[in-house]
């Protein structure tokens, strides 16, 4: 038999992080690929053409990536509170852009959305269970 060991649950939020964290970076990489995406970048003709936009979209992106070392680092009580809350942001988020998500060439977003949304629900769930100190 191999062993299976107990997974901390720090690490498994983390692990959760780091894998939607990918899923966000395919799906953006991947609409590169879709019709006239190169050229509305080239024209800035395009949903991210002011700098506060670009602040927005950046903050908004950062926050799965500072979560991966935050679900390690934080103290418990408000690692959970972040995780819940943040989970439940970004899983609303991709249940909505799945949803609008119409256009034929766009159904690898459809995809990665929903196992974005996937994803960051178990993110909530793990947070929401966080295992409670054992008292002697």
């Amino acid at each position: 038999m191999l062993e299976n060991p107990k997974v901390n649950i720090k690490i498994k939020l983390a692990a959760l992080w780091a894998s939607v964290t990918f899923c966000y970076l395919y799906g953006d990489y991947f609409e590169l690929y879709t019709p006239d995406k190169v050229n509305s970048l080239i024209s800035g003709d395009n949903n991210l053409n002011s700098p506060t936009i670009l602040l927005l979209a950046s903050i908004i992106l950062a926050i799965p990536s500072v979560m991966v070392a935050a679900s390690i680092f934080l103290k418990p009580k408000i690692n959970r509170i972040l995780n819940i809350l943040f989970g439940t942001l970004f899983t609303l988020m991709m249940v909505f852009i799945g949803i609008i998500s119409t256009n034929e060439w766009y159904l690898f977003y459809v995809f990665l959305a929903f196992l974005e949304s996937i994803i960051t629900a178990l993110i909530v769930w793990y947070a929401w269970k966080w295992p409670k100190e054992v008292q002697i």
